[in-house]
């Protein structure tokens, strides 16, 4: 006769914070920058590249390594025409007013 097994008991988000940061210390160490991270995900890039850190709900740490997508490449273009433009925007005001 068999008897139930009893279902696997998920982590808690603590220790799972802790070896998300066990896992990602080198990385950074390394000279990489968190750009999205929660108790159980973090998202690091450098440059063009990027690496997913997944923690499951169990305490395995599994990572996922690739290349930035196009939606965030065109996104990072976007934020530094937004700040150029803001810039001109600023210089320009303040050269009407008289300020430079």
């Amino acid at each position: 006769m068999m008897t139930p097994q009893e279902p696997p008991e998920p982590i808690a988000p603590q220790e799972a914070r802790q070896r998300l940061e066990a896992a990602i210390a080198p990385y950074l160490a390394a000279g990489w920058v968190v750009r999205a991270e929660h108790d159980y995900m973090a998202r690091l890039t450098r440059g063009r590249r990027r690496v997913d850190f997944y923690v499951d709900l169990l305490g395995e740490v599994s990572s996922e390594e690739g290349q930035i997508n196009p939606a965030q490449d065109s996104g990072r273009l976007v934020a530094w025409l937004l700040l150029v433009l803001a810039f001109l925007l600023a210089l320009a005001l303040a050269s009407a007013l008289g300020w430079l």
